[in-house]
């Protein structure tokens, strides 16, 4: 690689590789200000924040320009501030500035260039016709007012997630960011991992707060309130109060929760620990019988609810274990009602996640009982920070509090659970203990922040292949790997979040992949400073299984069962013609019916339609599920539904029709 010196500013700055412009100035001490560019998805170019003048080039976007060796660059001119400051006054003109009750307030980049660049006032006609606000979602909450089409939340689902729910509409000055078909965030295939809310420079997206809810339940005397705390969140809460990423303040996250009024704080490792045991059992099973391999993990609600919608036929493969948050809701509410005994609507579970889709987990309805959710209100690391701030809590100055028992013990094993490859470490340390009585054994080969990572261990006689995979864009791309015989593995984790559970939805915000890099490591240190690194050596969780566990309850507490679930609901989405045509055909373009030709026998109907001259009389919709996925292609020709529909069996049913 060539190296060369670079004039920015009158500076001469050394081009090491940079991939365009900006990285080579940003290098140079100097932050130019940018609402779309991230380094992890690809080069958008839409808010020309980042221009810059370039001897004999002009003015030219930073973000897309490739450096090259003649370059001197001009970032602060009078031309390029005014530009500057015309872009953020049209942003807001188009945005509703009721900033002081936006949850991004305070984070918002919008905000912050507003007051970097000394935009006091904006001189262009405010915009007031906005569309309503989307509350549909468990999870997250859009918000079009305050959208500054940047296309961060676009390319992030598209590219990272491989979703795509979000997109463009329209032209000029009615261009939005609309989901898919128009439709609620909670009406669409969306997964509820919240990278898009993380990317969202603005208000547009944010998490679906539930901090009201335990409030409510907190100052109500007649509840019992307990708390769990997930592994990656003593590793970044702290951050929120000015600590270093990676930084472990488990004590001062107790102490704080019992001054807001919590009467037990857990550790959800406890959990993990207990999911470790479950999945690890399967798992060997499994293996031994060399039945439904690969096992995919079932941890992470995001991938299970991607896997429900576009893998159906791989349900049988995923570990039919609750994730740690839904083992600990389902065990608590059985163990402690009994013990302190009270009902089960009066003891409030509450899970402090790095997840948004863990609030939508929650409200699964295989995780109710007698119309009693196992876990009643989910708060992210943003939210729960938030509640210390109400409070008016000091947290740096807070003294350390410790777990209560049983549900605060925990091992090493349960808390690696945080990070990408920890839920394989800790099954892999399991398996082993059990197969050969190694304990203590790493897994190191599956650490690190690779969004895919494969080896084989061995393990007594077993040779085992294993994926850990982070990020749904790549495990789409592994699973067709499988599926065309190209890989072969007996142990597949998923995590929809790049890096795992330190990088979840609801983390504090942070631009540099150092931060989640910090926080993987302070997972992992807090691993090597426990006395017990194998889940099945906690002694409380054998005390649990010895006294509450057993046969007859095992499945129902701990163990679940998923379904093919429908990518769009509620309505079926009209493609053309209207309602009271005499003709209605409906096709389903649900992920099995469309591997199994849907989309080949839409196109034949339209062509025959056209052809016979019945398209005027045709009303043609599509659904997205119709929940008979291994009888596909499924279509229904006004009040007849046929399965393993092909174009000659359609045909017929319309020429009866006719007749």
């Amino acid at each position: 690689m060539k190296t060369f010196n670079v004039m920015v500013d009158n500076i001469a700055v050394p081009y090491e590789g940079e991939k365009n412009l900006l990285e080579l100035i940003r290098k140079a001490n100097i932050e130019l200000p940018t609402f779309c560019y991230h380094s992890e998805i690809s080069v958008y170019g839409a808010c020309r924040m980042c221009m810059v003048e370039v001897n004999g080039k002009g003015t030219i976007p930073a973000c897309s320009t490739p450096v090259t060796e003649d370059m001197v660059v001009n970032t602060n001119t009078k031309q390029l501030r005014n530009m500057r400051k015309m872009i953020v006054e049209l942003m807001l003109a188009s945005h509703d500035q009721s900033c002081t009750t936006c949850a991004k307030s305070n984070d918002c980049k919008l905000q912050a260039l507003s007051k970097q660049l000394g935009v006091n006032k904006v001189r262009f006609k405010q915009k007031v016709d906005f569309e309503p606000v989307d509350y549909s979602s468990d999870a997250i909450v859009r918000d079009p007012s305050k959208c500054i089409l940047c296309g961060d939340c676009v390319r992030v689902c598209q590219e990272v997630q491989a979703v795509g729910v979000l997109d463009f509409a329209n032209r000029g000055a009615d261009a939005t960011v609309v989901a898919s078909f128009n439709k609620g965030m909670g009406e669409i295939e969306c997964v509820n991992c919240g990278q898009c809310v993380k990317i969202c420079p603005v208000g547009a997206l944010t998490i679906k707060s539930q901090v009201d809810g335990v409030w409510e339940a907190l100052h109500d005397k007649s509840k019992t309130v307990v708390v769990q705390i997930a592994p990656a969140i003593r590793v970044s809460m702290g951050e929120e109060f000015g600590f270093q990423p990676g930084t472990t303040t488990t004590g001062q996250i107790i102490t704080a929760l019992r001054m807001m009024g919590f009467d037990k704080v857990y550790d959800t490792s406890f959990g993990a620990d207990l999911t470790v045991i479950e999945e690890g059992n399967e798992f060997i099973d499994r293996v031994s019988r060399k039945e439904r391999l690969p096992q995919f993990t079932s941890c992470c609600p995001a991938w299970v609810k991607y896997a429900e919608q576009y893998y159906p036929d791989l349900l049988t493969n995923l570990s039919s274990c609750k994730s740690p948050q839904q083992m600990f809701g389902s065990l608590c509410k059985d163990v402690l009602t009994r013990e302190l005994g009270i009902s089960r609507k009066d003891l409030v579970v509450v899970s402090i996640m790095p997840c948004t889709a863990k609030k939508f987990e929650a409200k699964r309805e295989e995780f109710f009982k007698d119309s009693n959710p196992d876990v009643d209100f989910v708060l992210t690391t943003q939210e729960a920070s938030l509640m210390v701030r109400e409070s008016g809590i000091d947290f740096s100055a807070l003294q350390p509090g410790s777990f209560d028992m049983p549900f605060g013990f925990k091992t090493g094993a349960g808390v690696i659970f945080g990070t990408s490859g920890g839920v394989s470490e800790a099954v892999l340390r399991y398996a082993a203990s059990k197969i050969s009585n190694e304990s203590g054994q790493e897994f190191v080969q599956f650490r690190g922040e690779d969004g895919v990572k494969t080896g084989e261990v061995r393990i007594g006689d077993l040779n085992l292949k294993l994926a850990v995979v982070s990020g749904l864009a790549n495990a789409k791309r592994l699973i067709e790997k499988i599926r065309k015989g190209e890989a072969h593995f007996d142990l597949v984790e998923v995590m929809a979040c790049p890096g795992g559970c330190v990088n979840g939805g609801g983390q504090p915000v942070k631009t540099f992949k150092e931060s989640v890099r910090k926080r993987s490591k302070g997972i992992y240190d807090n691993d090597k400073m426990l006395q017990l690194h194998v889940s099945n050596e906690n002694p409380y969780l054998q005390k649990m299984y010895n006294q509450h566990l057993n046969e007859h309850n095992i499945h129902e507490l701990l163990h679940t069962h998923f379904k093919n679930r429908k990518r769009i609901e509620h309505e079926d989405v009209l493609l053309s013609g209207t309602d009271d045509k005499p003709l209605r055909i409906n096709i389903c373009f649900g992920t099995s019916c469309y591997v199994r030709g849907a989309q080949n026998l839409y196109n034949q109907l339209m062509a025959y339609l056209q052809e016979h001259g019945l398209r005027e009389e045709t009303a043609i919709s599509a659904s997205f599920c119709t929940e008979k996925c291994e009888r596909g292609p499924v279509l229904k020709i006004n009040d007849e539904v046929i399965e393993h529909c092909t174009f000659e069996k359609a045909v017929k049913e319309i020429e009866k029709l006719k007749v």
